[in-house]
C-alpha cells in the first residue's frame, strides 16, 4: 500500500481553495498554514469587536477541506453570507461559528481542531502564528502603514510595496512548523501576494521550517497583478520575493499559459490590473500549463472585500499536481 502524501498549502483566502481541493482529490493528507492578519470585511468587524485572531481565511480553508461526498452542506454553511438582518448583513456564518469556538476555548488553534471534528473534516487548518498580529506594509517611497485592509483601498496613485511584516513580530505556530518539516510537498499560493501569501511567509521561523523539510516546494504563480499590491510586477519579481522570504529556491514554479478572454482582460484593465508577465524564460523549474477556470466569479453586493473574477480551475490544478507528485 502506497504511503499517503503529506502536503502543506500556505496562503489564505480564495486563492488556495482550488489547491486544497485538488490535493484532497489526489488523496493527500493536507494541512493548510493560513495567514491571520486580515483586518477588513466581516472578519475585521468580528476581530475589532471580540479581539480574537481573524478567521476569514481559516474558514475558507475549512470549506475547501469539505469536498468529500456528503459534505456539500458543510461547505455551504461555512461559506454562507447573510444578505440582510441588522448587524448580520455582510457577515459570514462560518466566521461567526469559528468566533464562537474561539470564545469558548480561548484559542484559535483549538477552535479549529474542534471545528474539524464537528464538521468531520479530514485535514488540518493551522493559523501561521498563535499571536494576534497586524500586517505592516512597507512602500518604496519609505512610508509604512499598518492594516491588511489598506491593501484593498484603491489609491489615486498606486505605490509599489517593497515588503510586509507582522506586528508585533510573531513566531510560527509550533503545529505549523511540525507539519511543514514533515511534508512531502509544500505548495505556496496562489492568492493575494502580500495580504495572503507573504503574510504567512514572514512569520518568524517559517523559512527555517521550510529549509528543514525534505519536501518539494512548489510556487503557484498568480494569474493577474493587483493594483494595490503588485502593479507591473513580473513573474520573476513574484518568484524572487517568495524565495527571499523562505530563504531558499523553490523546486517548481507553476505558471498559467491559457489565454484570457479579451472581455475579461478589459474588465481587469479598467481596474489597473493585468496578467502577470511571464519573464521566466527557459528556467527548467517552470511548468507552463492551462490553469484558468471557465467560470467567472461574481461578487455579491454586500461583500465588501476585494474579489478576483478569474480563479484557478480545480481540475486543471489537480492535473498539474498529479504530475508533480508522480515525479516526486
Amino acid at each position: 500500500m502506497a504511503t499517503q502524501t503529506k502536503a502543506v498549502v500556505m496562503g489564505g483566502g480564495t486563492g488556495t481553495f482550488p489547491v486544497i481541493t485538488a490535493l484532497k482529490r489526489l488523496n493527500a493528507s493536507v494541512s493548510t498554514v493560513v495567514c491571520v492578519s486580515d483586518s477588513g470585511g466581516s472578519t475585521g468587524r468580528i476581530r475589532d469587536e471580540f479581539g480574537f485572531q481573524p478567521v476569514g481565511d481559516l474558514r475558507q480553508s475549512l470549506a475547501a477541506m469539505a469536498e468529500s461526498e456528503g459534505q456539500e452542506w458543510i461547505k455551504r454553511i461555512l461559506l454562507y453570507r447573510f444578505a440582510k438582518g441588522e448587524g448580520l448583513k455582510g457577515h459570514n456564518l462560518g466566521n461567526l461559528i469559528l468566533t464562537a469556538l474561539q470564545d469558548m476555548t480561548g484559542d484559535t488553534t483549538r477552535a479549529l481542531e474542534i471545528a474539524e471534528k464537528v464538521f468531520r473534516i479530514d485535514g488540518s487548518v493551522i493559523p501561521v502564528t498563535q499571536d494576534l498580529v497586524n500586517l505592516e506594509i512597507h512602500y518604496a517611497d519609505g512610508t509604512v502603514q499598518i492594516g491588511e485592509h489598506i491593501l484593498d483601498e484603491t489609491p489615486t496613485q498606486p505605490r509599489r510595496v517593497t515588503h510586509v511584516s507582522l506586528v508585533p513580530s510573531a513566531p510560527i505556530n509550533p503545529s505549523a512548523a511540525h507539519d511543514i518539516k514533515e511534508a512531502d510537498l509544500i505548495v505556496i499560493g496562489p492568492g493575494d501576494y502580500y495580504a495572503s501569501v507573504q503574510a504567512v511567509l514572514v512569520a518568524k521561523g517559517l523559512g527555517k521550517a521550510v529549509n528543514s523539510s525534505a519536501g518539494k516546494v512548489v510556487y503557484m504563480m498568480n494569474l493577474m497583478t493587483r493594483l494595490t499590491q503588485t502593479p507591473d510586477m513580473t513573474a520573476s519579481e513574484h518568484l524572487a520575493g517568495i524565495e527571499k522570504s523562505i530563504g531558499q529556491k523553490v523546486d517548481i514554479v507553476v505558471v498559467n499559459n491559457q489565454p484570457i478572454p479579451p472581455e475579461t482582460l478589459e474588465v481587469y484593465a479598467h481596474e489597473g490590473e493585468f496578467p502577470v508577465e511571464d519573464d521566466l524564460g527557459d528556467d527548467p523549474r517552470v511548468i507552463r500549463t492551462p490553469l484558468i477556470s471557465d467560470e467567472l466569479v461574481a461578487k455579491v453586493a454586500y461583500d465588501t472585500a476585494h474579489r478576483s473574477l478569474l480563479r484557478h480551475d480545480t481540475q486543471k490544478v489537480e492535473q498539474v499536481l498529479a504530475r508533480i507528485l508522480k515525479a516526486k
